[in-house]
């Protein structure tokens, strides 16, 4: 229908009643939110948390975990996942059981994009060293780091410094800064828990999809594991026999979609109970979603498994230790020279310790950048490194 005039505020607004349509009453409702730290006017039509999407979509940050590894460098091939592709499947996941349970997909999503957005170059091995050099201030954890970079480090807005998150999804990344003290007590919003099981369950499958293209596991090697003979009973009820590649893709598939299916149908069984109360009275209650106790089970030997097979793989750790040493050289280079870092990362190291601004600059590098600046570092004695 055309229509001369423009709509109105209070039409443009009409997310707040798709919410109350659309929504349970357990799930995070936008104006429910308590606001920002530097408030804000809303906005004529996105959400709060549509609009956290969106800072966390267009930072810096969010676009450097293209250049990041998720489990395997790019010395490996270019197949296998980064940061930034892993981010993208588990926001994909964790949307789908989020609308299935009808929890906040904006809000889901926002968390799913930011949750990865701390982590430093070279994977977990990255932060291994990371948190060894800055043993003396706390250590490194991502988790934690992703808020001093949505809060502090990024730099998009005249009026604030950081991304100006809502206070929602702020505390979504707290928790995962702050795991084990979640498992107990007053338990985290269903949009939080949400993400944190659809980034395992991604996580474990896409590992599974990328050891396998790489030759580094094989499909009889897996076949030991319960949930992958439990896979490939499905994949043979549909598909008598299949190539090679196209049984690989079906695997992970299947995979995702048996631990979506089980978790879905043991969280709608719990929150029938919930029907009617708010996030806030669901949390209190201390409501947790898992799996069955049969596929939770599955997952761990299945997780036991990678840790040994994959994660420990020789080739793997080859690449892992080259990277370890890059990264602690350079962390020793800047601590003892810090006129080296960036005016940016100078100015920031007169109010927060050395060693923590040092951890900070690493940490924001993508795996090429950090590569090429130790390179930098070995040939000049002196000279500041770039700025990412």
């Amino acid at each position: 229908m055309d229509r001369a005039d423009p709509p109105t505020s209070t039409e443009l607004q009409g997310y707040e009643l798709r919410e109350k349509q659309l929504l349970a009453s357990f799930a995070m409702h936008s104006c429910d939110s308590d606001g920002r730290n530097h408030p804000e006017a809303p906005h004529p039509y996105r959400g709060p948390f549509a609009r956290d999407r969106d800072r966390i979509l267009h930072s810096s940050a969010f676009r450097r975990l293209s250049g990041k590894m998720q489990v395997f460098t790019g010395e490996m091939g270019v197949y296998h996942r980064t940061r930034l592709t892993h981010t993208f499947e588990v926001a994909s996941v964790a949307r789908t059981m989020s609308r299935v349970l009808e929890l906040n997909e904006d809000l889901t999503e926002a968390l799913a994009l930011m949750h990865d957005i701390g982590h430093p170059p070279y994977g977990h091995c990255g932060e291994d060293v990371l948190s060894e050099c800055m043993n003396e201030v706390g250590g490194f954890s991502h988790n934690e780091f992703a808020l001093v970079i949505v809060n502090e480090l990024e730099q998009r807005y005249a009026g604030f410094p950081g991304l100006n998150l809502s206070r929602e999804t702020l505390a979504g990344q707290d928790v995962r800064a702050h795991k084990a003290e979640a498992e107990i007590g007053r338990s985290p919003m269903l949009e939080v828990q949400v993400v944190d099981i659809a980034d395992s369950i991604a996580y474990d499958a896409h590992d599974v999809d990328d050891a396998l293209q790489m030759g580094l596991l094989s499909i009889d090697e897996l076949s030991r594991l319960a949930i992958i003979r439990r896979s490939l009973e499905r994949i043979r009820e549909k598909h008598r026999s299949l190539p090679a590649v196209h049984l690989r893709q079906s695997l992970v598939h299947e995979l995702i979609d048996l631990q979506v299916s089980d978790l879905l149908q043991m969280a709608m069984e719990r929150l029938r109970a919930v029907e009617g109360k708010s996030t806030s009275e669901v949390s209190n209650q201390g409501l947790r979603l898992c799996h069955s106790g049969t596929i939770s089970d599955e997952r761990k030997e299945l997780e036991s498994f990678l840790f040994d097979a994959v994660y420990r793989h020789e080739r793997l750790m080859e690449v892992r230790e080259a990277a370890s040493d890059r990264l602690r050289t350079l962390f020793e280079i800047l601590l003892q020279d810090p006129q080296r870092l960036p005016l940016r990362f100078r100015e920031r190291a007169q109010r927060v310790h050395i060693e923590k601004v040092v951890g900070e600059y690493l940490a924001g590098m993508t795996d090429a950048f950090c590569d090429a600046q130790f390179q930098f570092a070995a040939q000049y004695d002196s000279g500041s490194l770039a700025d990412w």
